[in-house]
């Protein structure tokens, strides 16, 4: 197997239109990326479309993990996250599949945590003011209030916290524990960024486009907002009481 230090996982389910494109746009890039697709039973053959591109080209840099069913993007990123660890990679990013996150932003993630020796970064709509394209102003709004919500009642300073553009180091990964991690939604994002920042992890945010997709249907629902909202109370309520786990190597 070509050995590369940086997986993409991208979890999806009926991404038939998106898929192949995202997978040859992260597999075109100078840097050498292995992909890790998480499905979650696509009727549409997505999953299909995977396997055809593992037997006939990628067999040694793409991967798929199938599951039943929906099951929530933050249990997808969970068994990504694991299955990472369990095949020594040191650098897990997390994007989506339909281009919202552009796959040229990769390396910039990258560099921030190889080279300058951040632990977490991520690819930030609101670092720089707002770089959203082709969304509703409603939910441009929407997400921005919400990323200001949750700096106020944790504390924390990352400006998007809902971000699901994401390069973690791998022993971040380890440190966390991932069978503790509660939420499937935006608050998974959310959570995730908050436990690295209660540890003591470096994060740094990456200014990004962010581009509503173009094919494909989109997943978002108000059950996600209404998650994130009540669950960042219970993160900064559990967050005075809890003993977070020290940095493993």
């Amino acid at each position: 197997m070509n050995k590369s230090d940086s997986i993409v996982i991208i979890p999806t389910y009926n991404e038939k239109e998106n898929i192949e494109k995202i997978i040859r746009a992260v597999f075109g890039l100078e840097k050498f990326f292995h992909i890790l697709i998480i499905d979650d039973g696509s009727p549409d053959g997505t999953a299909q479309i995977v396997k055809r591109l593992m037997a006939e080209e990628f067999a040694d840099r793409l991967f798929l993990v199938e599951r039943s069913g929906k099951q929530g993007l933050g249990t997808a990123y969970i068994a990504g996250f694991k299955w990472s660890l369990e095949h020594d990679y040191d650098y897990i990013f997390e994007m989506d599949a339909d281009f919202s996150h552009d796959p040229n932003d990769l390396p910039r993630l990258y560099a921030a945590c190889h080279d300058e020796g951040n632990d977490v970064s991520v690819g930030s709509r609101y670092v720089s003011g707002v770089n959203v394209v082709n969304w509703p102003m409603g939910r441009v709004l929407m997400s921005y209030f919400a990323s200001k919500y949750v700096r106020i009642i944790t504390g924390i300073k990352v400006r998007d916290t809902t971000a699901g553009f994401v390069c973690y180091k791998r022993r971040v990964l380890k440190t966390i524990e991932l069978d503790k991690v509660r939420f499937k939604g935006y608050a998974f994002q959310i959570e995730m960024k908050y436990t690295a920042y209660k540890i003591g992890f470096k994060i740094k945010e990456v200014p990004v486009v962010f581009v509503n997709r173009r094919e494909g249907t989109s997943k978002m629902s108000g059950g996600i907002f209404s998650e994130a909202f009540f669950g960042v109370m219970r993160l900064r309520w559990d967050g005075w009481w809890r003993k977070y786990p020290p940095i493993v190597e």
